[in-house]
């Protein structure tokens, strides 16, 4: 049955995910939504050196936004800095390095960041990994769970004060439609139990992003929330973790500008900031998160137990940090 239900997404995202299902979706886009200038408004995007983040990043300065990159490598993040600047003419970019796994870290980065900077008003939650192993960081935790979920949850949260005090708020995680085959497991988070499968840990990692969306989206109401699918994108990142299916999809996959292209409308148009916080959206459009009569769907309880279960992790990792919480009340 699981195979099945494989199937028939895999064979609905070759209709939906690919080059042609972006260009058939584009036929409805309305082009004057991007036609603004987000010039005084500040953006960081994670994982901003290559793919759909640096192509994000590109579009954003072109608009005259101030961007903020956050990088793993120095080398890397220099270089795709050069390429930003020269093709926006935007000298406002500015790297930040990072390790998006290493918990500690992203929290250290981003209380340094409320201290230097006045406002965020944006942040793309992009950087992501598909280790094929199972591996663990320095602070224990599996690399794919460490970067994906808990990384993002670190940043998003510890930035939340600084956002709110921004005008028009938005916070966009770059999730993934091969979530819609996961049902959130709250009883294995980190991959401990059975064979371990890259892709589909990958795939759950996504899942806790449009989870963690929601929960935000209800807790945080003055800032907008949003999970997106880019489609199927020929990146750096697919090419490298999933070769086999880079080779076989070869030119039916989208381009880094298309798969930009929801981050983008989501980042600053006004139609977006519009649309119900805490959905899932493709190709400009509110999606489902869950296939018709699918087995993906959490019961509260569940869902509490895995915001109990970050939670407690998170003071475990930061047993001296106050944390905003979507499980509790937010504090003023």
């Amino acid at each position: 049955m699981s195979l099945y239900r494989n199937s028939i997404w895999f064979m609905n995202g070759l209709q939906q995910y690919t080059r042609k299902g972006y260009e058939t979706a584009s036929k409805v886009f309305e082009p004057q939504t991007l036609n603004v200038s987000v010039v005084g408004r500040s953006f960081m995007i994670t994982g901003a050196n290559s793919g759909i983040g640096k192509a994000t990043a590109i579009a954003i300065a072109k608009k005259g936004g101030t961007v903020h990159m956050v990088c793993r490598n120095k080398d890397r993040a220099e270089e795709a800095k050069v390429d930003i600047v020269s093709e926006s003419g935007n000298t406002e970019v500015y790297i930040h390095i990072v390790d998006m796994s290493e918990t500690r870290k992203v929290w250290e980065f981003a209380e340094a960041f409320k201290e230097q900077y006045q406002s965020l008003n944006v942040l793309i939650n992009n950087a992501g990994c598909m280790v094929n192993t199972r591996e663990v960081n320095a602070e224990g935790l599996e690399m794919n769970f460490a970067t994906n979920a808990m990384g993002v949850l670190i940043l998003t949260q510890s930035l939340i004060p600084l956002l709110r005090k921004s005008g028009d708020p938005r916070v966009i995680t770059v999730s993934s439609g091969g979530m819609l085959v996961q049902k959130l497991r709250v009883d294995d988070l980190q991959s401990e139990k059975g064979c371990f499968d890259g892709v589909m840990v990958y795939a759950q990692n996504k899942r806790q992003q449009v989870v963690l969306t929601q929960q935000w989206a209800e807790a945080f109401p003055v800032i907008h929330f949003s999970a997106m699918h880019p489609g199927w994108v020929d990146t750096p990142a697919v090419s490298a973790s999933m070769p086999q299916f880079h080779q076989m999809m070869g030119e039916r996959l989208r381009s880094v500008e298309q798969g930009a292209d929801t981050v983008l409308w989501l980042a600053v148009s006004k139609a977006a900031a519009r649309t119900l916080s805490g959905q899932f959206f493709q190709d400009r459009a509110p999606v489902p998160a869950h296939l018709p009569l699918a087995w993906t769907y959490s019961s509260a309880e569940e869902i509490q137990s895995f915001m109990t279960q970050l939670e407690t992790l998170a003071r475990a990792l930061l047993p001296d940090v106050e944390h905003e919480s979507p499980s509790r009340p937010p504090s003023v």
